[in-house]
């Protein structure tokens, strides 16, 4: 696009005497419902030249045919499409062709060192469905930026500590019977999440008690009173949905200030606070538990960390920062000796930084984990992949960073993702009812394995290798589909409709790539021989489309959203599809036209390999 884009410079220097930036002339793609290649909009230009659109058009045409530029032009509606010689598309489809795959992108001029976060999950469950979306987010966007020539780094902090955690030891420390991992046959992490739930039910047990007895029935009184009070007599609530609302209202306080299990948890958190040796243990026998687990899904997706931080290793972090900040008037502190940040200059509000009895909270910690981050790593970016849920604690903490003045504190980025759904509705894993990483694997798998058995195509192969393709085609499908919408955007994931092969999804991608390659199988082809006669509109396309696949992976980039990119390989899988059906390519006309078909074909699988690489996902040769 910059060649053509000097060409329309030059040419409205030489027939209008207009000098302009080479930013002004930019050049588009022509819609594929009209013959040309590439189009050039005029009306933009209709006051600066003080004519009509059909005039420039015409000026400008009738230039490039003279010069030779262009091999010819029409002009609709402002809108200037024109189409270039074949032995352009020809010098493009050689100079492909040549390319091995790492040298199809062109690095960016401005190459940036990046620490991308992602994952970062708790030590009380296993992995599930949300976390699936945040590692493909940081895995591919991680992949992008190293493609055009940026270096990253990756990390995630792990949250192992805290009351979420305690809930789970105290659970097995009490109903376990000893029983582990090894002896039940249970993954490990799925292993500690069924205590983390076990222990949730047996405080509504506790919960339900509690209400029957004389103390329960007396607060749960005066607090209905209030409660109803509160509805301002709506005739939509009946007395069932109030008594269920108070009891989701009221848990929290009652775990925090009546509940046994509740008392029991917070005494095993201040054991682990002062080091206490016999629930230090416990807690790392059980975390190493959820580590074997968690590597264990990590490679299933085959993604990894260049470093892991431990909230157990920073919680502390962050104090020396609110004490300069007190010194330098960025905070202030209450009576009661706690510390806040005043963000109402910036449409937020007051907020705590320190307890009144010293101790952290989350964005004290995350205050220290991101100087200590910049001490280490040195990055001119600092990515973090976090579900939406946490737009409100970055926005506080990036503000905080800034009015302490750190030099980091412009290099800071929230990629806020939209939760994802299933068909059958939302995730809770307190309940039980979360939809786990594993199972959502298996279930995709399982669902391209009776994809493949009905088609039979693979059916001779030996076990172990129609195994290692079904699994690819559903990793594809889980990714792709995962992938394709925008981070911004709550999605639903389909796991039936993500293994469609003929629908916008990996498998359809990857279908295209299978193709490709059973053609050039069966075929042997030269680059020596004369280019054909004439090359086709749809050819045209396909080689115009690979051209733009760096533009789309610096937009990709640009943006932090991989979408870009899965949508475009869905575009150019489907162009193919359709040159597939509507064009002969082993039995063409002529061997040169064979031969130019074939340097096509394995030039979109030059960049269908390189795209779902960088997505993450790995390409089959049979499926």
């Amino acid at each position: 696009m910059d060649m053509l884009s000097a060409l329309f410079q030059e040419s409205y220097f030489t027939v209008f005497n207009y000098s302009g930036d080479k930013s002004e002339f930019a050049v588009m793609n022509c819609s594929q419902e009209f013959d040309a290649d590439f189009t050039f909009v005029l009306f933009p230009w209709v006051k600066k030249l003080g004519l009509k659109p059909e005039e420039i058009g015409l000026k400008l045409g009738e230039y490039l045919l003279n010069n030779n530029s262009i091999s010819g032009y029409f002009v609709v509606k402002g809108f200037f499409n024109f189409t270039l010689h074949d032995n352009f598309w020809m010098d493009e489809i050689y100079r492909i062709h040549k390319l091995k795959t790492n040298e199809l992108v062109v690095q960016t001029d401005t190459p940036l060192k990046y620490l991308v976060e992602y994952c970062s999950p708790n030590t009380n469950k296993p992995l599930h469905l949300g976390h699936i979306r945040n590692i493909l987010l940081g895995w591919s966007l991680s992949n992008i930026l190293k493609a055009i020539g940026h270096r990253v780094e990756t990390t995630q902090v792990i949250n192992d500590r805290g009351v979420a955690i305690c809930k789970s030891m105290l659970a097995w420390k009490k109903f376990s019977n000893g029983e582990t991992p090894e002896s039940t046959g249970i993954k490990p992490d799925h292993f500690v999440g069924d205590y983390y739930v076990l222990f949730d039910k047996k405080l509504n047990e506790e919960y339900l008690s509690w209400q029957n007895s004389d103390e329960g029935k007396t607060i749960l009184k005066n607090l209905l009173g209030q409660y109803v009070n509160s509805l301002n007599s709506d005739p939509s609530v009946n007395d069932e949905k109030i008594t269920s609302d108070l009891f989701k209202k009221y848990k929290n306080d009652y775990f925090n200030t009546y509940s046994v299990l509740g008392k029991e948890v917070r005494e095993m958190l201040l054991k682990w606070e002062n080091h206490d040796q016999e629930t230090r243990l416990l807690w790392k026998k059980m975390n190493d538990w959820v580590y074997l687990g968690f590597n264990e899904s990590f490679k299933k997706l085959n993604v990894s960390f260049d470093y892991i931080y431990y909230e157990s290793n920073t919680y502390l972090l962050g104090k020396d920062i609110v004490e300069l900040g007190l010194n330098k008037g960025v905070f202030y502190q209450l009576p009661d000796r706690s510390v806040w940040v005043n963000l109402e200059d910036v449409g937020l509000d007051n907020k705590i930084v320190l307890r009144s009895d010293g101790t952290s909270v989350y964005i004290t910690q995350d205050l220290g984990t991101i100087k200590q981050r910049y001490e280490r790593h040195h990055s001119d970016k600092y990515i973090y992949i976090v579900a939406d849920e946490q737009d409100y604690h970055f926005k506080v903490l990036f503000e905080t960073v800034k009015k302490l003045g750190e030099p980091y504190a412009h290099n800071l980025y929230h990629c806020s993702y939209g939760m994802v759904d299933l068909p059958t509705g939302k995730m809770k894993s307190r309940e039980g009812t979360v939809v786990d990483a594993d199972d959502l694997i298996a279930e995709v798998i399982h669902e391209a394995t009776s994809m493949a058995e009905e088609r039979g195509e693979i059916a001779a192969l030996p076990k172990e290798q129609k195994d290692k393709i079904c699994t690819d085609i559903a990793l594809a499908a889980l990714k792709y589909f995962i992938l394709k919408v925008s981070y911004k955007k709550r999605m639903i994931f389909d796991p039936k409709e993500s293994v469609d092969m003929q629908g916008h999804t990996g498998p359809y991608i990857v279908n295209a790539y299978v193709r490709i390659q059973s053609i050039l199988r069966k075929a042997t082809f030269s680059i020596d021989l004369n280019v054909p006669a004439k090359i086709s509109r749809p050819e045209r396309n396909l080689i115009r489309s690979m051209n733009t696949y760096d533009k789309i992976l610096f937009e990709a980039a640009d943006s932090f959203d991989p979408a870009h990119l899965a949508n475009y390989l869905y575009q150019l899988a489907k162009d193919f599809h359709k040159y597939y059906h509507d064009h002969r390519i082993l039995n063409a006309e002529t061997a040169e036209l064979i031969n130019f078909r074939l340097m096509i074909c394995e030039n979109v699988a030059k960049y269908l390999t390189h795209g779902m690489n960088c997505l993450g996902i790995s390409m089959p040769d049979r499926m």
